[in-house]
């Protein structure tokens, strides 16, 4: 979802890998070893423990080429996360509104996608990605630099798309929040479904991510008696 070079959030059209030409496919199956490649050396060795040369000659490229797809070391071992939100903004271009909550709107589209992303081991790399996260506090700040920006765009392509009201919110302070809202229940349904280890696939992320979800409304409204 982000621009290599600028990191910006960006919408890539996914044909089917056979449909695509040669030097398409290539890069795909270049991208996917790095990213591999990456989790499984960081992994075993730590985030600090690789270097961009341990990486790229494990994989037989230059580091030209692993320029050419990811920005950094913290880039290439988010990049599970980053598909995700890339399938998610082809999904909301293509989203029909209902006239309902707006959040509820973006809860189908990430749920809508993350049926999507399960056919290839991507859920084995997220979990992967996502505990090296926790514990890697360069690819933490990498994360949240990319959803501050991707929820912007988010937010831009909801008042494109959708009839938003502009007052009393003409600053978009109302779409951002609520994208704010489901990244907040995606991050949460995360940590749930890489702390459960009885629960593998991506089902039970969409799982996790329905009860987030679910529990937002409640937790806005949720009362602070004194004791």
């Amino acid at each position: 979802m982000e621009d290599p070079k600028s990191g910006a959030a960006v919408t890539r059209e996914r044909p089917a890998g056979d449909q695509l030409p040669l030097r398409e496919r290539k890069k795909l199956r270049t991208r996917q070893a790095l990213v591999d490649t990456a989790l499984e050396l960081f992994t075993e060795h730590g985030f600090d423990g690789v270097t961009l040369d341990t990486l790229c000659d494990a994989v037989d490229v230059s580091k030209r080429t692993f320029f050419r797809t990811f920005s950094s070391k913290e880039d290439v071992a988010l990049a599970p996360v980053h598909d995700l939100w890339a399938v998610f903004m082809e999904e909301l271009e293509t989203a029909e509104p209902t006239g309902g909550p707006a959040f509820e709107l973006l809860a189908g589209v990430l749920l809508t996608a993350l049926g999507r992303m399960g056919a290839d081991g991507w859920a084995d790399r997220l979990r992967l990605s996502r505990r090296l996260s926790a514990r890697t506090p360069s690819m933490e700040a990498h994360h949240l630099a990319f959803c501050d920006r991707t929820g912007a765009v988010i937010a831009t392509v909801m008042q494109r798309r959708f009839d938003m009201p502009v007052q009393p919110d003409p600053d978009g302070l109302r779409p951002r929040l609520t994208v704010d809202l489901l990244a907040a229940a995606f991050r949460r349904a995360l940590e749930r479904w890489v702390a459960d280890p009885s629960e593998s696939g991506h089902e039970g992320l969409a799982d996790a991510l329905r009860d987030a979800c679910a529990a937002v409304p409640e937790s806005l409204t949720l009362p602070a008696r004194p004791r």
